[in-house]
């Protein structure tokens, strides 16, 4: 990479640049956090669901699940996203947006697409809404984790947050793209909510311990979401035999719109030796 390409991404405050078409480039603010060359699955989310939002957009119609399946190491750098209709219909669509970069997929997206209608008369919920930001305190808790997308992010954590459980709400003021543009409030939530699986996690991650990175990712999105703070209501489930998920209700300033879901796979973090 140039030099001078260099310094510019690592000057800009967006996660990614835009290279025209469907060519994007990540700066040093979506640096993942299990290795320093890839890129965090938080801010790949955010630019695929920019993309799936902007591939042939219906005013009737609204982004209502999104399953992500992490191909392997996502690479920092230059990377392609190729969006597609699998399902055409006047009522339901599903998209696949396909994620490739350093020659190979990393990240495949599925998006149910459906058409809105008034149903306010009949519409309820029953997940429970967070405490709200006001009753949250200043909390660093991301921090043990390395990377240049935490750096971004600013958290408030509710009382009795601990290791498996808690309630977090994050923000970053960094947009999607560069250009100064904010996206939508869709974009900017959903770009924080694979912060789920660190927020809570039952061990931290230091040499000697386990590392369990998200294989995928399931969104399912209930309702609109506002604002530019998420909040993360988070269980996290550690079984016997490697495997875990962490299960988390999705919150905005008026309550909950959404869950997410993410399969663990759960191993020794290797030597470093």
């Amino acid at each position: 990479m140039p030099e001078t390409t260099t310094r510019t991404a690592v000057a800009t405050m967006s996660y990614y640049r835009n290279l025209g078409g469907n060519r994007y480039e990540s700066t040093i603010h979506a640096q993942g956090a299990w290795n320093t060359h890839e890129q965090h699955m938080a801010p790949v989310t955010g630019i695929m669901v920019h993309a799936l939002e902007q591939f042939q957009p219906r005013a009737d119609m609204r982004l209502v699940r999104i399953n992500f399946d992490i191909l392997g190491l996502i690479p920092a750098g230059e990377f392609s996203i190729e969006t597609t209709l699998l399902r055409p219909g006047k009522t339901i669509e599903l998209l696949q947006a396909e994620l490739t970069a350093a020659g190979r997929p990393a990240v495949r997206a599925t998006a149910w697409r459906l058409q809105t209608n008034d149903t306010t008369a009949v519409q309820g919920y029953e997940d429970e809404p967070m405490g709200s930001l006001e009753d949250a305190v200043p909390w660093d808790g991301m921090t043990m984790w390395p990377g240049g997308f935490i750096k971004t992010l600013e958290g408030r954590a509710l009382p009795e947050h601990r290791p498996g459980r808690g309630q977090a709400w994050l923000h970053s003021p960094h947009t999607m793209l560069d250009g100064g543009e904010h996206s939508s409030p869709l974009v900017r939530l959903l770009g924080l909510a694979d912060s789920a699986n660190g927020i809570s996690a039952r061990m931290a991650p230091v040499p000697g311990g386990h590392m369990f990175p998200n294989v995928d990712l399931s969104l399912h999105i209930y309702r609109e979401p506002v604002g530019e703070w998420l909040g993360l209501d988070t269980h996290v489930t550690i079984g016997g035999d490697g495997v875990g998920l962490t299960s988390s209700v999705l919150n905005d300033v008026k309550g909950p719109f959404g869950r997410a879901e993410q399969i663990l796979t759960v191993r020794p973090i290797p030597n470093s030796q």
